[in-house]
Order: C-alpha cells, then structure tokens, then sequence
C-alpha cells in the first residue's frame, strides 16, 4: 500500500527573502511551476493519493493555488490540511495531524529531487527502522586557503581552497507512526532533536543513500541553481 504524504510547507523561508515575503516557499516558481506543484506531480507518479500539507506562513495562498490548480495529476489527489497558530518547528506540526496509523512520508516543501519515493519505502520497511532519512552526500568548498597550526602556532600546512563531503539530510523521511509518540502536541520540535531523543532511546533509525539529483532551496544562490538544475534536467524530474 501506498503511504500517505506529509509536505511541510509553513516555514517563513527568511534565507529566500525577498521572494518569500510575498510567497510561501513551496510556491516559488523552477521553470514553469511552482516547487509544491512539482513534488506533488512526483507523488502522484509514485502512487501517492492522500496528502496532508502543514501549513503556517502565508497558508492562505498555498490553499487558493491547490483550490484553483486541480488539473491533471493533482486533480486525482486528496489534500487536507493542518496549521499552525505557532511555529512547531520540522517534527512538531506532525502531532496536529490526525489518523498517522500507518507508515508516511514527511517531505520539506522547498526541495528539488528525482529521488523514487517508492523506492525509498521499499528500503524503509526492509530495515524495519521507525524513521528513514533520505540522504545525500554534499560538497562544500571553503573559497580560502587553510591554515594548519601546531600547539605553539607555527605553520605545518596550508590547503587552498579544500572541498569537504559530508552526508546531509535530504528533508525526505519516512516514518512509522510510533514515533509520533515523542511529539507533543502543541510543543514547538524540531527534526534534529527528534532523531537524538530516538537515538537516545536506542530506537532504530535508518539512512538511505541517494546519489541522484537533490538541491535545498533554501538561499538565494541555491534557487539560482534550482532553475539552471530544473532546466538542464528537466525530464529526469517529469518522467
């Protein structure tokens, strides 16, 4: 069975100022469509019917645009909706929702992938964890030569400009619906201290690798990328 979808998409979205101030995030266009449209073309590719969007930030229009939009691929879904009076952090939305019986998938809603949401189920019911993270290995270059010091402050080394990997959370999750008994209902919660009080309590959590295409919009330079990575690659996220 296919699971129910969970998109986050109540952020203030302060790092993509100014587009957000008149904009939710999920609603900036890449290419022709806004980011939400595309990930829920995604979903329903994947066999994804019932979503639940949380919402905060501008929930007025990212309701009127679902409402105006249900053509095509969206016209075959079920959406409903939760918001917050408060900020509740990346987890804390999850304990408004009712009826997360089943296995779901969380998604942030500002997020560029290719990545095959049944396959990343598949993955998660195999380890039998309670929370899969998606997960990318990202590059990140320091523009500066780095200096390498001993303990009295004498030159060893110097690296130019070094480029560094590290494997970063996608903002794509699948979860069993016990550990929404971690969350509060009504208290603020963010995803990071979510996995530590799970880790804390030895609960099993996975990491699925992806090597596909991934991009956060989250700063102004990475929407720039968004739409240069959306056009070079467009069929790869429509297929």
């Amino acid at each position: 069975m296919t699971p129910r979808a969970v998109i986050l998409a109540g952020g203030k979205g302060t790092r993509l100022q100014p587009f957000s101030l008149t904009f939710p995030k999920p609603l900036v266009p890449i290419g022709d469509m806004p980011v939400l449209e595309l990930l829920l073309r995604q979903l329903h590719r994947c066999g994804v019917r019932d979503v639940t969007l949380a919402l905060g930030h501008l929930a007025e229009l990212i309701r009127a645009f679902l409402a105006q939009h249900k053509t095509g691929a969206l016209a075959d879904m079920n959406f409903s909706f939760v918001e917050e009076t408060e900020p509740l952090g990346t987890a804390g939305a999850l304990a408004l929702i009712p009826e997360l019986t089943e296995t779901f998938l969380v998604l942030n809603g500002d997020l560029l992938t290719n990545l095959d949401f049944q396959e990343l189920i598949r993955f998660h019911r195999a380890s039998a964890a309670e929370l899969t993270i998606a997960s990318y290995v990202k590059k990140v270059q320091i523009d500066l030569g780095v200096l390498e010091l001993d303990d009295r402050s004498q030159l060893v080394g110097y690296v130019e400009k070094p480029e560094k990997e590290y494997r970063v959370s996608m903002g794509v999750y699948v979860y069993e619906p016990s550990v929404l008994n971690r969350i509060a209902r009504g208290r603020y919660l963010d995803f990071p201290d979510l996995v530590l009080r799970l880790l804390r309590e030895k609960r099993p959590v996975a990491v699925y690798p992806f090597d596909g295409l991934w991009l956060d919009i989250g700063r102004i330079e990475d929407y720039a990328r968004a739409q240069e990575m959306f056009a070079e690659n467009r069929s790869a996220f429509l297929r």
